[in-house]
């Protein structure tokens, strides 16, 4: 799968348009449409800006790794040990 691949299916599924995209990065509407067809590709710093927005990182974007970062800035360190807890405990049950 492609960046802009990558890049359309994210906003697709936070049910954004491509204006939304571009608004929240800064950018015209047709640069979001040039990274989803292929044409153009991001700067670093919008890439990044990429990322955060869809709780991504810059490698799974560029088709590196397949991880999501999961945004655990409003928790307490109590809820951040529950949602850690709930990971592990998912993992070993898929690696049975």
């Amino acid at each position: 799968m492609t960046f802009g691949e990558r890049l359309k299916e994210l906003r697709k599924g936070q049910k954004m348009t491509q204006q939304q995209l571009a608004d929240r990065l800064g950018v015209a509407k047709s640069v979001v449409s040039y990274y989803e067809s292929g044409d153009r590709y991001p700067s670093f710093d919008v890439l990044v800006r990429i990322a955060r927005i869809f709780h991504r990182t810059t490698d799974y974007l560029l088709g590196i790794e397949r991880s999501k970062i999961i945004d655990v800035s409003e928790l307490t360190e109590e809820e951040i040990a529950v949602v850690t807890t709930v990971i592990n405990a998912l993992k070993n049950k898929n690696n049975k």
